[in-house]
């Protein structure tokens, strides 16, 4: 195993049409939600007293209410969802490895206590989630049966310093509280002679990878290992996988990532978090929603839109 521990403090790449198509979508399921109605989760029962005679009635109905909105919102969802896939297909692949007998490599982002063990920390799940348990899986299976025939791995861990704030997100994934550690299931691999583990303190791993002297661990692992494919799997799909995809296939482009030739993203082995439009807007300050499987879906797209293959199952030879 390879230690690295490096810090970048270059900006982020941002993708600004990515922002623009979630808006547009938390638009679309929103349009015809009325939050403020009388189904709202903002309804007339928080004005009286839990002790008053009436509130166990008023908190009945008020629960009827909440569960209403959510339900509806849930088939404008679906209905959402069913629509991205007609108009926006990703093209899923099955893919055998080794493929065309090219060097492949696996990426694993993030997939650290901080944002995938229940409890750990501000952008941790609160409660167990499917996607996450399923991601951390898949991530585990593929990864050793990478060890086992000695082909390199890289994982990124987010890590970040308390004095260093990462906006717009809360403090998490601080160095010495565990929250930028690995999830156990994948503790292991810090101890596993054909892994490199890359701490990095902002989204993008690519950026995240930059050295003092403006060289690049990434690079680096991709030219040392003579890698042509990698295949990227983590957490989240629209923001630290969908931002290292993009980039790493800019820079094959640019000619800097030789012999880098292609990028496959594992669709069930990547996962998301959930913030519904009801939750975000009672948040102080009021946080951005985030639909899980929208999101999703979006992050996979335009990796796949910049060059990137999806592919929704994986088998080694």
């Amino acid at each position: 195993m390879h230690h690295i521990y490096r810090r970048s403090d270059r900006h982020e790449l941002h993708c600004f049409f990515f922002h623009i198509a979630i808006a547009i979508a938390i638009a679309i399921l929103a349009r015809e939600a009325n939050p403020t109605g009388p189904s709202s989760p903002r309804s007339s029962a928080s004005t009286y007293n839990i002790f008053s005679p009436r509130a166990k009635e008023v908190s009945l109905v008020d629960q009827i209410g909440r569960q209403e909105w959510r339900s509806k919102m849930a088939e404008k969802g679906d209905r959402f969802m069913a629509h991205l896939e007609a108009e926006l297909p990703l093209g899923m692949e099955a893919l055998v490895l080794p493929f065309e007998d090219k060097r492949v490599g696996l990426v694993i982002v993030d997939e650290v206590n901080g944002f995938c063990t229940v409890g750990n920390g501000n952008l941790a799940p609160t409660e167990s989630v499917e996607a996450v348990t399923e991601m951390v899986k898949h991530t585990d299976h593929l990864a050793k049966q990478f060890s086992a025939r000695t082909w390199p791995i890289i994982a990124f861990l987010d890590t970040h310093q308390e004095h260093k704030p990462e906006p717009p997100y809360p403090p998490h994934c601080i160095e010495g509280t565990g929250e930028e550690n690995l999830v156990p299931e994948l503790l292991w691999l810090e101890s596993d002679p054909n892994t490199t583990l890359m701490r990095k303190d902002c989204i993008n791993g690519f950026v995240g990878g930059i050295r003092d002297d403006g060289s690049n661990i990434v690079i680096d692992w991709i030219k040392n290992n003579k890698i042509q494919q990698i295949l990227v799997v983590g957490i989240c799909t629209d923001i630290c996988v969908m931002d290292f995809v993009v980039t790493a296939l800019s820079a094959r482009n640019h000619g800097i990532m030789k012999p880098l030739e292609d990028v496959f993203v594992f669709s069930e082995a990547c996962a998301t978090y959930h913030l519904p439009l009801d939750v975000a807007k009672t948040l102080k300050p009021p946080a951005f929603p985030h639909p899980q499987d929208i999101t999703h879906y979006m992050g996979l797209y335009f990796a796949k839109s910049r060059g990137a293959r999806i592919v929704n199952k994986v088998s080694l030879l």
